[in-house]
């Protein structure tokens, strides 16, 4: 996902769509599927936006709105994850003990 990220943040779409295409497609329309399957693979399956709305997002409803707020959340995200975190030795993984259809979340 970073990765992915990383290569949209640099507009190098052609390293994430089939070279089969060959550039045979719209770089805004690439860019807003990328920015979905993103925000469908959150870490917490509650972040994640529900079927109906992934159909809206696709169909240029409400896509740039929850994009910019998943940008801020992320940004938020990695300044915490930068911060020293005294005795986190005892921080445990919470998706451990979870079952699988209990990760997926809500479809």
């Amino acid at each position: 996902m970073v990765q992915v990220k990383g290569l949209l943040k640099e507009r190098k779409l052609e390293m994430l769509v089939d070279p089969d295409l060959e550039r045979n497609y719209i770089d805004s329309e690439v860019e807003q599927l990328i920015q979905v399957a993103l925000l469908c693979t959150q870490g917490s399956p509650m972040d994640r936006p529900k079927m109906c709305d992934v159909v809206r997002m696709l169909e240029g409803d409400g896509l740039d709105e929850r994009w910019d707020e998943w940008q801020k959340v992320e940004v938020n995200r990695q300044e915490i994850d930068l911060a020293p975190h005294p005795n986190s030795d005892w921080i445990l993984d919470s998706t451990e003990n979870l079952h699988a259809v209990e990760l997926s979340g809500p479809r």
